[in-house]
């Protein structure tokens, strides 16, 4: 499912067009022909040979042929921390803020999956340093606040926040005691200088024993390509307020050989590390992004 993120401006939307999207992605499920992993959600799971059978549902028995068990809400199988970047550059482009636009939906899509299969979910924001970090529960009540908080990001309009992804990952690793599946959406746009840092403090994420799913959040169009008209702009950087300016032409190509070798050895050390890095163009289909955490999830059980 694809949104028109210049759209997405009433921040009440935020929990319906979630609700939304994971409706739509279960559905899509249910209908495909493909069955490589499967879903169990809400109260539900398949029957396992040797568990008890205190808890079979035997009106899904009758209707489906299958053995099922009920789960309660109190049965969590799952830690799942969600990371987002608020830096400033996160909010690019300005007119829409798309690239935070897009991660604050995938990450309110993604809770209510996780508390859908009674798993426990938590957010930390950062820029330059954690913004707030929420405790990790599976209740309604805590997706609610959840949901609440996502709000209050979407209508976040400080400026000139730097990033700091390094010591953030850090941080995280060390508040996170116990296992847990660490959910990163940001454009990792550091300084280039301190990229060992940011490889170091993923390594620190493994070394805890976290699962790691990096989103790279970009607008692949511009940020990637370098497509622009060849007519003089005035580039901003939002993170410093810099600016400069310039015709696109004149610097594409050296541009464009430099974002490459940054994603390249960015994507090579997190597969060393085994590190999930999945590609997450804002212009792209949310579907992908939930598919790629149903993956992830379904490697954990």
């Amino acid at each position: 499912m694809k949104l028109d993120l210049d759209k997405v401006k009433n921040t009440g939307q935020i929990d319906f067009l979630a609700r939304q999207l994971v409706d739509g992605f279960i559905t899509g499920l249910h209908k495909s022909p493909y069955h490589g992993f499967s879903v169990e959600f809400a109260e539900h799971h398949l029957y396992n040979s040797g568990e008890s059978t205190r808890h079979i549902d035997w009106k899904v028995y009758a209707k489906t042929d299958r053995l099922y068990t009920k789960t309660f809400e109190e049965e969590t199988n799952l830690r799942c921390q969600l990371v987002l970047d608020n830096s400033s550059s996160m909010h690019y482009p300005t007119e829409s803020k798309g690239k935070i636009k897009f991660s604050i939906l995938c990450a309110a899509a993604i809770s209510h999956l996780l508390q859908k299969q009674r798993d426990a979910v938590g957010i930390t924001t950062f820029s330059n340093k954690v913004e707030l970090t929420t405790p990790i529960s599976s209740t309604s009540s805590h997706l609610r606040k959840l949901m609440t908080l996502l709000e209050q990001l979407f209508n976040d309009t400080d400026k000139n926040k730097s990033t700091s992804v390094a010591s953030v990952l850090h941080e995280v690793a060390e508040k996170n005691h116990k296992r847990s599946l660490i959910i990163i959406f940001s454009d990792m746009f550091d300084n280039p200088d301190e990229l060992e840092d940011i490889f170091k403090g993923l390594q620190h994420l493994k070394h805890n024993k976290h699962e790691v799913l990096l989103f790279h959040v970009t607008d692949k169009q511009t940020e990637y390509s370098f497509n622009f008209e060849d007519r003089p702009y005035e580039f901003i950087d939002l993170e410093s307020g810099e600016k400069l300016k310039l015709q696109p032409g004149q610097v594409k190509d050296k541009y464009v050989e430099d974002i490459q070798k940054y994603y390249h050895e960015l994507k090579l050390r997190c597969g060393q590390l085994k590190i999930d890095f999945i590609e997450a163009d804002i212009s792209g289909d949310f579907n992908d992004i939930l598919n790629a955490y149903l993956i992830k999830r379904a490697k954990m059980k």
